[in-house]
């Protein structure tokens, strides 16, 4: 599958570090990460500094799957707003889900300042403005919620917007606490640290089947076999190796990325800008005077045949931020299109699989994948410690999903 096609522009930013694989790979590991993207490395890097011996494995080069076509927004806010996942989730479980997302932004910022390798991680803040009038109450009402709850916040009304940002919207609600990252150096960071502890990572080895083994695994690779206690598999959003992708749609989104600007763009303190309808536009700014913006989703996750397609996107993106800057003059440097994957009730898939034990995933399913990454890596740290975990039932695999459909609830 591919998950990426188009021009990228994080991978011209860094050479990625020389990595040879290890002189000897061994023949038993505690644990096997199956997937060398965000999520592998958070993994990794959180096992290994609890004295596990960790190996990783991944089909292709490290960080070159969806990781060099993320766009390295970090918020603790959601693609569904908390008022909205109370009802869905109930309030205790959606509270403690969106307290993990804000934990998370600190324990990112935590492993970014461990790292030889600049991962360009900067505190911003986030402005999510509402698209039209029919969502301003929505907005009013998510503002309020995640003020009640002690969530860093303000609201900005019309006038408030348009003054601080030219933005010619209803409202906005602006997020503390979020920020910005170069994924691509943050990944290749974090695996230099891992390897640094003397983790193990093995390129383009192919995991092909995993069975039981007496108390182990048998994990069979295009290299070889070997053993391990636990595999995790944070393949992201291509085809699981073993078991079957549950409760996720996936889909693709376009992005562009402009040429240099002489000077940086015009908003309010180079924040983070997305908006309340969905598909949803967002955009960000880079260290080198850049902007990044993406949306326009479309629900297929196969990539386009033509690049045609990518280029008509690109000029689309362009134009929409246009609207909003009309005096915004940008050329666009960089245009691809990429796959994203969403669960069907917003949030990501972490733990044990139901009936076999000793295999794990991390899904980071959803427009806060990074977030989820490192959400993840904490609780797969405690499942494989032996530590309780007091909000892994929110993320399991076997949670039940209850959603509205054609007006109707529907349960899986």
């Amino acid at each position: 599958m591919h998950i990426h096609k188009g021009s990228l522009y994080w991978p011209s930013t860094l050479q990625a570090p020389e990595r040879l694989a290890p002189s000897e790979k061994k023949d038993t590991y505690d644990v096997v990460i199956v997937g060398g993207g965000m999520s592998g490395a958070l993994t990794a890097f959180e096992l290994i500094q609890q004295g596990l011996d960790v190996a990783v494995f991944d089909k292709r080069q490290v960080a070159t799957g969806s990781t060099s076509a993320n766009t390295g927004l970090l918020q603790y806010s959601n693609d569904i707003m908390l008022h909205e996942l109370i009802e869905q989730i109930g309030e205790k479980n959606a509270v403690e889900f969106y307290r993990l997302c804000l934990q998370a932004m600190e324990d990112l910022h935590g492993v970014a300042k461990k790292l030889t390798i600049d991962p360009e991680f900067i505190y911003r803040e986030s402005i999510y403005y509402a698209s039209d009038e029919h969502d301003e109450a929505r907005i009013l009402e998510e503002f309020k919620t995640l003020k009640k709850h002690g969530f860093p916040c303000d609201y900005w009304n019309r006038e408030m917007l348009l003054e601080k940002t030219g933005i010619d919207k209803p409202c906005a609600i602006i997020t503390y606490g979020d920020a910005e990252v170069n994924p691509y150096a943050f990944v290749n960071g974090i695996f230099k640290a891992f390897e640094d502890y003397g983790g193990h990572i093995f390129e383009y080895t192919e995991v092909q089947d995993i069975k039981e083994d007496n108390d182990m695994l048998l994990i069979k690779t295009s290299t070889g076999d070997l053993h391990a206690k636990d595999v995790i598999f944070t393949t992201g959003y291509e085809t699981l190796p073993v078991g079957e992708r549950i409760g996720a749609d996936i889909n693709r989104s376009y992005v562009i990325v402009t040429e240099p600007l002489d000077s940086m763009p015009p908003w309010y303190n180079s924040a983070m800008i997305w908006e309340s309808k969905r598909p949803y536009l967002y955009m960000r700014t880079t260290v080198d005077h850049r902007i990044v913006i993406g949306g326009l989703d479309e629900p297929e996750g196969e990539m386009p045949l033509s690049s045609e397609r990518i280029t008509e996107r690109g000029e689309e993106l362009k134009n929409e931020i246009q609207k909003l800057f009309p005096e915004l003059d940008i050329n666009i440097a960089f245009a691809y299109c990429a796959t994203f994957g969403e669960s069907l009730d917003n949030i990501p898939f972490i733990g044990e699989h139901p009936q076999k034990e000793h295999l794990y995933y991390l899904l980071g399913y959803g427009g806060n994948g990074t977030v989820y990454s490192m959400i993840g890596a904490k609780i797969l740290a405690d499942l494989l410690t032996g530590k309780h975990n007091p909000s892994a039932h929110i993320v399991a695999l076997d949670r039940t999903l209850e959603l509205e459909m054609d007006g109707k609830t529907v349960v899986q």
